[in-house]
């Protein structure tokens, strides 16, 4: 089946699975055998009822059309989102088979779905109407100092627990054991600085993290400490870095300008988690701004955030950009068309220019890990034991990262390849690069590798 003429492949599918658990239950249920009643609408929905281990099917309906990307309902009791009959639907819906037949929705799908567009639409009225804000702007200003100064006293005891570290020896941080950050980061945490927090924890797996350890610590302590004193200065720096150095502390501002328009690839979405939230990054490129931005979306621990965008698919809609001196960060303001397949594709850059372009943007933002690029005729080849993406005109290549290296995306990069060039796309840093989403040389769809 197709959905306004066009259609969804099986990975841009599975790139909405929140877990290999999930992506690997759902590709088991994309056939009809489990699958009754079965359909879909000019409007952008399908649903379908799947046999379960109860008496009763599950009801599973999905809203492709939605403005946040696809929209899901299941009476199942899974707890992911979106769960293995959600995926099982879509692949079906997907696939050639003529499994999923067009027609009218039944009662219980037509009553969701109109539901939802209906509050999403009351949504859109409130926000485009404007509403007066109830809030007294004394008692936020009065907040917002208050959690100011909570943070610069916390900033003022790190830097005396990193003077005490450096005096003592770098060798003090191996015996003391993660728990020395941990109560750290629990400090911060208290002070209201969650991205200080953050880097702290980070700094507790260093000294265990193999040969070399001490100048990685020396170095992320180094970064740690220009962090505090920017926080500390940051009424006497640019707008634009005082705006970064508050986003890395954490404290969250405002958009910044007007939104812009235009019609977005989905280059790559990955989750990352912690015991407290699921975080969920989408990369876009802007197919008139050649612009690349970065969509943050997030989840309770264990369940993954509400956005999601397939990889490879494209969309109209307004973004607008945080403030921050070379921050790529946006919000959705307004998403005018549902997600659909494009012929569009990022312009590839070389090995020497993503390494330049990562450099560039480290004058801007000091504490960036990479920065998002796309390689254009690399080809993916074996270093010792260890990945490179070797220029394929040229006889220059960038590391593939240690972490990256390790997942089945590698050798599924290298299946498509097969020796011949690619174009990648991914997170080029001073570990080397992370490549997340790849195309084969001339036509073809792009292929997830998170």
């Amino acid at each position: 089946m197709t959905q306004q003429g066009v259609r969804w492949t099986a990975d841009q599918v599975l790139a909405l699975a929140p877990d290999a658990a999930s992506r690997t239950a759902g590709s088991r249920l994309g056939a009809a055998g489990p699958w009754s009643e079965a359909g879909s609408s000019g409007e952008g929905a399908v649903w379908g009822l799947c046999k379960g281990s109860g008496s009763k099917p599950y009801r599973t309906v999905i809203d492709i059309a939605d403005s946040g990307g696809p929209a899901y309902k299941c009476s199942c009791p899974s707890r992911k989102f979106p769960c293995k009959h959600a995926l099982g639907l879509l692949l079906l819906w997907a696939g050639e088979g003529g499994a999923v037949s067009r027609g009218p929705a039944p009662d219980w799908a037509e009553e969701w779905i109109a539901g939802r567009r209906q509050r999403a639409d009351e949504k859109r009225t409130a926000a485009s109407a404007g509403s007066p804000s109830t809030g007294d702007p004394e008692a936020a200003r009065r907040r917002a100092e208050r959690r100011a100064e909570r943070i610069t006293a916390g900033t003022v005891e790190l830097e005396q627990r990193l003077t005490d570290l450096l005096r003592g020896g770098l060798a003090a941080a191996e015996q003391a054991g993660y728990g020395l950050w941990e109560e750290s980061a629990a400090r911060m945490v208290d002070a209201q600085a969650p991205g200080l927090a953050a880097r702290v924890r980070e700094l507790g797996a260093i000294p265990s993290s193999g040969p070399g350890w001490p100048v990685r610590l020396l170095a992320e302590c180094a970064l740690l400490h220009l962090l505090v004193q920017g926080w500390l200065r940051r009424e006497r720096l640019p707008d634009g870095l005082a705006a970064t150095v508050r986003s890395r502390i954490g404290l969250s501002g405002p958009t910044d300008g007007p939104p812009t328009r235009d019609h977005w690839l989905v280059l790559a979405q990955y989750d990352t988690s912690d015991s407290h939230l699921t975080t969920r990054r989408i990369w876009l490129h802007g197919a008139a701004s050649a612009r690349t931005a970065l969509l943050l979306s997030y989840g309770a621990a264990g369940r993954a955030p509400e956005l999601a965008l397939p990889v490879g698919l494209a969309f109209e809609a307004d973004l607008s950009a945080y403030a921050g001196a070379g921050q790529l960060r946006v919000a959705l303001a307004e998403q005018v068309t549902p997600p659909a397949p494009t012929a569009v594709r990022p312009p590839g850059m070389t090995t020497v220019e993503a390494a330049v372009r990562y450099g560039e943007a480290l004058r801007s933002d000091p504490w960036l890990d990479s920065y998002p690029v796309t390689l254009g005729r690399v080809i993916p080849t074996p270093a010792g034991d260890a990945w490179q993406l070797a220029d394929a005109d040229g006889d220059l290549a960038l590391p593939v990262t240690a972490s990256a290296a390790s997942r089945p995306g590698l050798w599924r990069l290298a299946a498509l390849s097969g020796g011949a060039p690619v174009t990648v796309f991914g997170e080029c840093g001073h570990r080397g690069f992370t490549p997340l989403t790849a195309w084969p040389e001339g036509r073809g769809e792009a292929v997830s590798l998170c």
